[in-house]
């Protein structure tokens, strides 16, 4: 569901501080978008599933950015119906958890250790 290894990374790259401000700069991003998905704009759809697979890869979220990337496909080939939108939504909901589970939900946590 996630790819530690490029989480991992990122935070290695950027520091523990740094790292939680992504996190949450991402987790809002993200949960902006996915809460105006739907099928019934395919151009829209495309865009913003093109929008959240790169956020996605870059955090980690690997299935979950196949998932957009395939929606996207799916959007740009005029089938936006055929998009899963409840699939992605529960596929964040999952790797969001299982990232907070392990760095924890706030800026406290990371500033107090817990290295993985």
């Amino acid at each position: 569901m996630l790819d530690w290894n490029r989480i991992n990374e990122l935070r290695d790259e950027v520091g523990d501080d740094e790292f939680q401000l992504i996190l949450e700069l991402f987790l809002d991003e993200v949960e902006g978008v996915i809460m105006r998905l739907s099928p019934l704009d395919a151009l829209r759809l495309e865009t913003d599933l093109h929008f959240l697979k790169g956020c996605a890869w870059s955090l980690g979220f690997a299935v979950f950015g196949c998932l957009c990337d395939a929606g996207e496909r799916q959007a740009a080939e005029g089938h936006p119906e055929e998009v899963d939108v409840e699939a992605l939504l529960a596929c964040y909901s999952e790797s969001k958890q299982a990232l907070m589970g392990r760095f924890g939900g706030t800026r406290r946590t990371c500033q107090q250790g817990g290295r993985v």
